[in-house]
């Protein structure tokens, strides 16, 4: 899993959170959405473009470079790439802003001098995540951005930190299983030659906060709860039976035993015809 591929699962689950880095965010930051375009003619791929909401007025688009790698071309392609984009909907936007995130300014383009006036202006944000503070200060969300530039050394115990600042910092259930995920996410990357359970392990999680066992107890819950429809149905099928005809033989309850809730369902419908035993055994040789 590339990097940004984790930067894509953390604005996918918030975008507001892209907007935590800016000092300026928009008025309606918490109802962007996040999405990836294309610019035809030619055809650019924009990975990080983020929407404002439909509305009677024209919002601002940002663009959004997540860059962990050196690109002596990356202001050349987001400038090309992002006001073509901005030209081609210029009726759906008021304005643009573009957002550039770095690990470090070591990974800044050498040569910027043709985008002088781009980079110095109110609409260009570049973000370097190993200034933003200490891990420990910051919000969950950006804590979740800087772990992915920590050393190996140093991640597993900011890892455990934000873990345990989730459980009095994240509001519901679903959102602190959510970070949880993220964090494992981001520390299986970093250490890739481990297995997740490893990790899992590593970080000091509990079963219960484990991802495994949570959709392992969704799935059991579902099938408990299919299980106990089954057994609803077979005996209400049951009782019309020895209503309609009398006592059933329990060799025949135990075949009706394995019928499945849409066969059980055939059934009820179906014996509101039976006269005899035989009728019933028709059907089953038939089902």
């Amino acid at each position: 899993m590339r990097r940004d591929s984790l930067f894509y699962q953390l604005f996918q689950r918030s975008p507001v959170l892209l907007f935590e880095l800016l000092e300026n965010p928009p008025e309606q930051a918490e109802q962007y959405r996040f999405d990836s375009v294309a610019v035809k003619e030619p055809k650019f791929e924009i990975d990080g473009v983020f929407l404002p909401p439909e509305s009677d007025r024209a919002g601002v688009v940002y663009f959004c470079e997540v860059q962990f790698q050196k690109d002596e071309r990356l202001y050349e392609r987001l400038f090309g790439e992002s006001l073509l984009y901005f030209y081609r909907n210029r009726e759906r936007f008021a304005d643009w802003q573009a957002v550039v995130i770095y690990p470090s300014r070591s990974l800044e383009q050498s040569q910027t001098y043709p985008y002088r006036s781009l980079l110095e202006s109110p609409q260009v944000h570049r973000v370097y995540l190993d200034e933003l503070g200490a891990i420990e200060q910051l919000p969950l969300n950006l804590g979740l951005l800087v772990l992915t530039t920590l050393k190996e050394q140093q991640a597993p115990v900011a890892a455990r930190s934000l873990i345990a600042r989730v459980a009095q910092e994240a509001p519901s259930e679903p959102e602190r299983q959510g970070i949880i995920d993220l964090v494992v996410t981001i520390m299986a990357y970093r250490f890739s030659q481990m297995s997740r359970v490893e990790v899992e392990a590593m970080l000091g999680l509990t079963l219960q906060e484990t991802r495994v066992y949570q959709e392992a107890r969704a799935e059991g819950e579902e099938i408990g709860e299919q299980r106990g429809r089954q057994e609803a149905g077979r005996s209400l099928v049951l009782r019309q039976l020895m209503r309609r005809l009398g006592l059933v033989p329990d060799e025949v309850r135990s075949r009706i035993a394995t019928l499945s809730i849409e066969q059980l369902e055939n059934l009820a419908e179906a014996l509101l015809d039976f006269s005899t035993l035989d009728d019933l055994l028709d059907w089953l040789a038939k089902s």
